[in-house]
């Protein structure tokens, strides 16, 4: 996702530097590429120094593992991204945060921003991703810093290294079952799409405009229905469709009692199910982005279809 923002900045003209905890190949030339780890305080500072805007897309993703990695890199690194660009005087900060801030293990259908935090999360990415969505929105004005928040849902696309793999990997394998009666909604966001949304954000981020010092919906502004997505998908690369099916209400169990036994038993990996992951793949989770249309413009430049071409082209000639 970042280096997506840095070369579409880049070709416009933007002077651009990537942050990372290593150096990302297939950078346009011309790109500074600095490898910094979040954790580490001064070094985040240090690095924002210099810059007029910072999009701040780095985040330890997933449904389980270490907890305090999750603080230390998604809620603690927030925290030194914010401290950096107050010090140093940076104008914008454009903060990749997720739908899942919302998420309270039901239904979502056309939702928009005025829905509140739950009270609780199931896993530890959406607790330290609202933790750090409050402190970028709480930080706006302070020492002049301009921030927005963005809530892109499901990237994906060619080159996607979370989503679209982890299906392939699982449909081959044949762990893949629909969870829950197969007809639940989703909101997508093609890549090409989210980056998009993010250069807008900053564009029209300044000290009048409606966007200081909000969250904001962005996806492909078209629900698919899920397990069918997931099919067509496969069967372009000719892999056999989801064939298995297991209920809500017993994927919900089956994850807290894996849960568990990962916990109490130190078991490597991840569980092969939990609460979250039945929750996410068993509802409809789809949210209103007029407001993103409104307030700064967003649109989306490639279509479903065309994004789905593009992958699969992407796919079959890796």
């Amino acid at each position: 996702m970042g280096s997506a923002i840095a070369r579409r900045l880049h070709r416009r003209g933007d002077r651009v530097c990537v942050l990372g905890r290593r150096h990302y190949p297939g950078l346009d030339e011309g790109i500074e590429s600095v490898r910094v780890d979040l954790r580490d305080r001064q070094a985040a500072i240090a690095a924002c120094k210099d810059r007029d805007a910072v999009f701040h897309a780095a985040a330890i993703p997933g449904i389980w593992g270490d907890k305090n990695l999750f603080f230390a890199v998604n809620a603690e690194g927030t925290r030194h991204v914010i401290e950096g660009c107050r010090a140093h005087g940076v104008k914008k900060l454009i903060f990749t945060s997720s739908p899942s801030v919302i998420y309270n293990n039901a239904d979502m259908e056309g939702v928009d921003e005025s829905v509140p935090y739950p009270a609780s999360y199931s896993c530890d990415y959406p607790l330290t991703k609202a933790i750090a969505e409050k402190m970028v929105v709480a930080a706006n004005g302070a020492d002049g810093l301009l921030t927005v928040a963005l809530r892109p849902h499901l990237i994906w696309g060619p080159g996607d290294p979370h989503l679209v793999p982890r299906i392939i990997q699982k449909a081959r394998e044949g762990k893949l079952a629909v969870v829950g009666e197969g007809g639940n909604k989703v909101d997508l966001i093609y890549i090409d799409n989210a980056v998009e949304a993010h250069i807008r954000a900053c564009d029209a981020l300044t000290p009048d405009s409606p966007l200081a010092g909000r969250a904001y919906f962005v996806s492909d502004g078209e629900p698919v229905v899920l397990w069918q997505w997931i099919d067509d998908l496969l069967r372009e690369l000719d892999i056999p469709p989801v064939g298995k099916k297991i209920s809500y209400k017993l994927a919900w169990c089956l994850g807290a009692v894996l849960e568990g036994a990962y916990r109490i038993f130190r078991l490597p990996g991840e569980p092969p199910m939990t609460r979250f992951l039945a929750a996410q793949l068993a509802t409809s989770h789809y949210f209103d982005i007029s407001r993103a249309r409104q307030d700064f413009g967003y649109r989306s430049i490639v279509s479903p279809e065309e994004g789905m071409r593009r992958l699969i082209q992407s796919l079959r000639s890796a």
